[in-house]
C-alpha cells in the first residue's frame, strides 16, 4: 500500500477473496465503531512508511483491513465532524470555521445517528464533537445516547469554550461533560476515552443491543502533551519537546486501539461489528529528527491548506467474515460517504423533509472493490476568512478533486493518478479542464452561500461561554464529582 500510495476537504473532503461473504449488506444491522483521531495525516503510521513513530496495533489492523486509498475529509476538524454527522458539505452545515460560533452545525440537520437511533441503535460519543457548545447543540440533542466530551475544539481552549478548568493540567485529569453532568475524571484524556467507550461497549455488547460508538480523540491536536513514558524514546532520539509530545501521543493511540480490538476478540464481539481506523485531517508537520526529516508521505502541505496533504487521509475498515483482508479501493471516496453507507447498512428509514445527502453509499465498493464508481467533483474550501470577507477568499485556499485532477486555489492543475505529490502543474496543458473545474466551483460556491447561516456572528467571550456556565453553576450547587467508567 505505502509503495503504490507514494507513486500510484474544508469540503464545503492483495487479491479479493469471494465475493460471496460481503454480498447483501444493506440492512444487516452491524455494530459501528469508528475510532477519529485529530490531525494525524497520511504519514504518521508505521504502515504508511514513518520509520520514526511505531505503530504495531493500527499497522497489523491495516493488514487485514480493507483500505479506502483516496479518502477526502476537510482540510480543519469541525467541518471534517459536520459532514460526517450531515453527509453534506460543512459549507452547507453553516460549519466554515472551527471557532467563532462558526464551528455550529445547523440545527436543522438531521444527523446519521439520529438515523441510527430510528433504527434501533443506541449511540455514543466518546471524546471530541467541536460543532457547537450550546444545548441545542451539544450531541445528547444531535443523535447521541451517551456522551463523554470535552468542549470547544480542544481539551484546553479556554478561550474558545472548554472548562477553564483544563488549562491548568491540559490532557491529564480533565474535567469532562458526562452527558448532563460536568464531571472530573483521572489518567491522561486518550487513555480515558477509551475507556469510557470500551465499557459503553461492553454493556451495549452484553445487552445485546446494536450500537454506534464513535471514539472522537482529540490527541495528537496541540499542545503537544503525552504521558512521559511514550515521550521518553523520541526525546532520546533528539526530536524536539513539540516533536516528542505528538509522536507519543500517536504511539499512545496506537496501544489504546490495539487494546480495543484485544477486548472486542475476547468478548467475540468482531462478527457483527464494524470497527473504522480514519483521521479527520492532514497532520501539522511536528516529528522529525535531525537524521530522520518529517514524513508526510510524499503529499504536500497539511492541516488547513486545500492541498492533498491536508485532506487525504487513512481510512481502514474491518468486518470480520464480511469484509476483505488486504485489499485496497481505489475509487475516490470521501467523509461525505459514512452518513449514505450505514445508514443503508442499519436500514433507517430517512424522513421525508431533511438535508440532501451528497455522499454515496460505499456498500456496491464494500461488495466488490472493482465495481463500477463513477467519477464525482468534491469541493474543497479551507474556509476561516475575517469577517465580512468571505468574496476575497473564495478563491483562497480551496481546491477542486476528480479521480484523476485535482483544481488548487483556481490555478494550479495535477493530474493526482500520475502526481499524488503535486509537483508538475499542468494547467497549460490542459486548459478544458481547468475550465470545466472553474465553472463547477463557482457553481458550487454559490449553492453554498445561502446556507452559510453563522456568518457574522460575535466571538463570545471566555466568560460567557456555556461550559463555564454550565460549570460555574454546577460547582456552586451540587460540587463536581469524580467520575470513572464501569471497569469492564
Amino acid at each position: 500500500m505505502k509503495i503504490k500510495f507514494l507513486f500510484g476537504l474544508s469540503l464545503v473532503l492483495a487479491v479479493f477473496g469471494s465475493s460471496a461473504s460481503a454480498k447483501n449488506l444493506a440492512g444487516s444491522k452491524p455494530n459501528i465503531i469508528i475510532v477519529i483521531t485529530d490531525d494525524q495525516g497520511m504519514g504518521d503510521l508505521s504502515c504508511m512508511g514513518n520509520t520514526l513513530v511505531k505503530t504495531p496495533h493500527i499497522d497489523k489492523f491495516y493488514e487485514g483491513a480493507t483500505r479506502l486509498t483516496d479518502f477526502q475529509v476537510s482540510p480543519t476538524c469541525a467541518p471534517t465532524r459536520a459532514a460526517l454527522m450531515s453527509g453534506r458539505a460543512p459549507f452547507k452545515n453553516g460549519v466554515t470555521h472551527t471557532i467563532l460560533q462558526r464551528e455550529r452545525m445547523a440545527l436543522d440537520t438531521y444527523t446519521f445517528p439520529q438515523a441510527l437511533q430510528s433504527a434501533g441503535y443506541t449511540t455514543g460519543l466518546f471524546g471530541k464533537w467541536h460543532l457547537g457548545d450550546e444545548p441545542e447543540y451539544l450531541p445528547q440533542s444531535r443523535g447521541f445516547d451517551e456522551v463523554l466530551m470535552h468542549g470547544a475544539g480542544g481539551i484546553g481552549q479556554e478561550k474558545y469554550g472548554d472548562f477553564p478548568a483544563n488549562s491548568e493540567n491540559t490532557y491529564f485529569d480533565n474535567v469532562l461533560l458526562h452527558n448532563d453532568t460536568v464531571v472530573k475524571t483521572k489518567g491522561f484524556c486518550t487513555d480515558i476515552f477509551f475507556d469510557a467507550g470500551l465499557s459503553w461497549i461492553k454493556q451495549q455488547h452484553e445487552a445485546k443491543n446494536p450500537y454506534f460508538a464513535y471514539i472522537a480523540l482529540n490527541a495528537p491536536h496541540g499542545p503537544f502533551i503525552a504521558p512521559e513514558k511514550y515521550k521518553k524514546r523520541f526525546l532520546e532520539l533528539g526530536c524536539s519537546k513539540d516533536a516528542a509530545g505528538r509522536l507519543g501521543m500517536i504511539e499512545n493511540i496506537d496501544d489504546n486501539f490495539g487494546r480495543m480490538m484485544s477486548k472486542l476478540e475476547e468478548w467475540n464481539a468482531l462478527e457483527n461489528t464494524i470497527v473504522i481506523f480514519m483521521t479527520d485531517n492532514g497532520a501539522v508537520g511536528k516529528g522529525s529528527t535531525k537524521e530522520i526529516p518529517y514524513f508526510n508521505a510524499g503529499l504536500r502541505g497539511g492541516k488547513n491548506s486545500p492541498f492533498e496533504g491536508g485532506t487525504h487521509v487513512p481510512f481502514f475498515i474491518q468486518w470480520k467474515g464480511k469484509l476483505p483482508q488486504g485489499v485496497d479501493i481505489q475509487a475516490l471516496t470521501a467523509h461525505l460517504d459514512i452518513y449514505p453507507t450505514f445508514v443503508e447498512l442499519a436500514g433507517a428509514e430517512l424522513p421525508t423533509k431533511m438535508q440532501k445527502l451528497e455522499g454515496r453509499s460505499l456498500l456496491p465498493l464494500f461488495e466488490n472493490p472493482d465495481t463500477e464508481w463513477a467519477d464525482r467533483e468534491l469541493f474543497i474550501h479551507c474556509g476561516r476568512w475575517p469577517e465580512g470577507k468571505r468574496e476575497d477568499f473564495k478563491y483562497k485556499k480551496c481546491a477542486v478533486r476528480t479521480q484523476q485532477w485535482r483544481l488548487d486555489n483556481n490555478k494550479e492543475l495535477f493530474d493526482i493518478s500520475k502526481d499524488p505529490g503535486e509537483t508538475n502543474n499542468v494547467a497549460a496543458e490542459f486548459p478544458e479542464v481547468v475550465d470545466r473545474l472553474r465553472k463547477s466551483y463557482d457553481q458550487w460556491w454559490e449553492s453554498t452561500k445561502p446556507l452559510m447561516i453563522n456568518e457574522g456572528l460575535p466571538m463570545i467571550k471566555p466568560e460567557d461561554q456555556p461550559f463555564k456556565h454550565r460549570y460555574d453553576k454546577q460547582l456552586k450547587e451540587s460540587g463536581i464529582p469524580e467520575w470513572a467508567p464501569t471497569p469492564f
